[in-house]
């Protein structure tokens, strides 16, 4: 009797075991469908910036120094912080010799000399400072400074005013860069055009605006895949569970697809797609061991991993482009440009 009732509990017990296990295998299946997402192609203006960061600084600050060889002062004519105007006489000589005038308009930041002293030729007199000219020299990565060019326009932000933006173009651009832990950078001057409330000194970040193009139809970047050489998006009208007989890999309806410009958030389609279509993004997996609560987010695209940056899950190759930044969604705006 004791035999059988052994037997009827571990049957219930294995029963039990089993219904979890496939209790919670269905619950994970239902979870994962659930998050299946997609995208609608939309028409709109892509822009990419480019981005750098730096500091605010005169576009002249100069010394001014002396013209000639032991000459007397006569009188010094400004003080320390006086503002001057371009020509106008900063000191004077006992023997009658042309005196020295202010190369530009600014501010007299220091006086190094005084009446009475004799000066050397090149010897500094004073410093000039144009505190109503400014620009911000930012620092751009090897990869980004071949789409960076003079006359380009500049959005800049201001760290001290984090709730206004500056304008500026871009003025000029070094020949030679700075190498730091095998990384290098160029410096990029650019002329703001708005200096209100500005100091010298205080910290920018600029976004260059290298590319732009009206009515481009884009998809999020995670939409596009690459295998080979080429590249594709999966039709939302996909249906996962097909055989491997049908069309595309898996039973996917795989749609090849060109690209032009890309950013951190959007990359153009110049060919497979229309207008309002609707694609696949990759799948948001939820795995019960990536937090301390019992609860995270994985990414997964179809088969593994998904977009033209990285691993497609489908043999692709990885493919990269220029470092960016400054995403704005809703216009496919933001700072990287592929091809």
């Amino acid at each position: 009797m004791k035999k059988w009732i052994f037997i009827i509990i571990g049957v219930i017990v294995v029963g039990f075991i089993g219904y979890k296990w496939y209790s919670s295998k269905s619950t994970a299946q239902q979870q994962v469908s659930s998050q299946v997402r997609t995208a609608t192609v939309q028409k709109g203006k892509m822009q990419v910036f480019v981005t750098g960061s730096g500091t605010v600084s005169p576009v002249t600050s100069e010394d001014i120094l002396a013209p000639s060889n032991n000459n007397a002062i006569e009188e010094v004519l400004v003080s320390a912080n006086e503002s001057v105007k371009k020509g106008e006489d900063l000191v004077t000589f006992t023997d009658g010799s042309d005196p020295i005038t202010a190369p530009t308009d600014g501010v007299i930041t220091t006086i190094s000399v005084a009446a009475g002293e004799r000066v050397n030729a090149g010897q500094v007199v004073a410093h000039l400072t144009n505190y109503s000219n400014l620009q911000t020299v930012v620092q751009i990565d090897e990869l980004d400074i071949p789409k960076v060019k003079v006359g380009q326009p500049v959005t800049v932000k201001i760290s001290a005013y984090p709730d206004q933006s500056y304008t500026g173009t871009v003025s000029a651009i070094a020949n030679e860069g700075t190498s730091t832990n095998g990384v290098s950078t160029f410096d990029v001057t650019i002329q703001l055009s708005n200096i209100q409330n500005l100091k010298v000194g205080m910290s920018t970040e600029a976004s260059i605006l290298t590319a732009s193009k009206d009515n481009a139809l884009y998809v999020p970047i995670e939409a596009v895949h690459s295998r080979g050489n080429g590249k594709f998006v999966i039709l939302a009208s996909s249906n996962l569970n097909q055989n491997l007989s049908q069309s595309g890999f898996g039973g996917m309806q795989m749609q090849t697809v060109e690209t032009g410009l890309a950013n951190d958030n959007f990359v153009e389609i110049t060919k497979g797609l229309s207008e309002g279509q609707t694609v696949r993004l990759p799948q948001l997996a939820i795995n019960s061991t990536t937090t301390t609560n019992g609860r995270g987010f994985m990414m997964g695209g179809f088969g593994g991993g998904g977009g033209m940056y990285r691993n497609s899950g489908y043999g692709g190759n990885r493919s990269s482009s220029g470092q960016s930044s400054n995403g704005q969604g809703g216009s496919g705006q933001s700072g990287r440009s592929g091809n």
